[in-house]
C-alpha cells in the first residue's frame, strides 16, 4: 500500500498577501518558482502509481518544477470556490462580518457569477478524489498537487473528520505533506517537509 503525498503549489502574489485566492489564476512568484524547484529533492526517490494536479496554472507549473511527470488534471483539485471573496482577505472580510469563519460559513457566491462553496461542499470534491486516490494506492504513492484549503479539507476527509476540522491543519506553500497509514488507520506521517 503507498503513500498519499500532498503538495501545496508554490507561493503567488496572493499566497503571500493572504488574499483568497481561487478561480483567480496568479502565477508562481520567483520565490514560488524556487520553493517548487527545491521539491525535486524530497520527490526524486519515489515512483508514483498515479500524479494528479489542480488544473490552475499555480498548481500544474507548481508539478512541472518538482520533476513530475504523467500528471493528470483533475478538477475536483480546484481550491475552495471563494465567490464574493475571491481577493479578499480575512481582515477585510471581518470588517462587515467579524463573525465569518470559512471553516464553518464557507464562502457566498460573487456577483461576477462565481459560485461560493460550504465546507460541505468542498467535502464532497475531496470525497471524489480520494476514491480514485483509494484505487491506486495499492500500486503505489499517489501525489496530488493543489491548493492550501482543499488539500486541508482532503486530509480531514483522509483521517475520517468532517471537512471543517481541516481549519486543524495549517498547510505552508511549497511543501510536501504525507498521509500513510498505521495498523489499518490513515495518520498524518509528515506535514509542511521542506528540502
Amino acid at each position: 500500500m503507498g503513500d498519499l503525498l500532498l503538495v501545496r503549489h508554490g507561493e503567488t502574489e496572493w499566497s503571500r498577501s493572504g488574499q483568497h485566492t481561487s478561480f483567480t489564476d496568479l502565477p508562481l512568484t520567483r520565490h514560488g518558482e524556487e520553493q517548487a524547484k527545491s521539491l525535486v529533492a524530497l520527490l526524486a526517490a519515489r515512483r508514483f502509481a498515479l500524479v494528479l494536479t489542480s488544473p490552475l496554472g499555480r498548481a500544474v507549473r507548481t508539478a512541472e518544477l518538482a520533476g513530475l511527470t504523467g500528471a493528470v488534471e483533475d478538477p475536483d483539485l480546484h481550491e475552495w470556490h471563494y465567490g464574493a471573496y475571491e481577493g479578499v482577505t480575512t481582515d477585510e472580510i471581518h470588517r462587515s462580518r467579524p463573525d465569518w469563519d470559512l471553516w464553518t460559513d464557507g464562502a457566498p457566491p460573487g456577483a461576477d457569477g462565481r459560485p461560493g462553496e460550504s465546507p460541505e461542499e468542498v467535502g464532497k470534491r475531496a470525497d471524489r478524489v480520494l476514491s480514485r486516490v483509494t484505487a491506486a494506492l495499492p500500486e503505489g504513492d499517489v501525489i496530488l498537487v493543489a491548493h492550501g484549503h482543499f488539500l486541508r479539507v482532503l486530509t480531514a476527509r483522509r483521517l475520517g473528520l468532517p471537512p471543517a476540522d481541516g481549519r486543524l491543519f495549517r498547510l505552508e506553500t511549497g511543501t510536501v505533506s504525507r498521509l500513510s497509514t498505521e495498523h489499518g488507520w490513515p495518520v498524518i506521517a509528515e506535514w509542511n517537509a521542506r528540502a
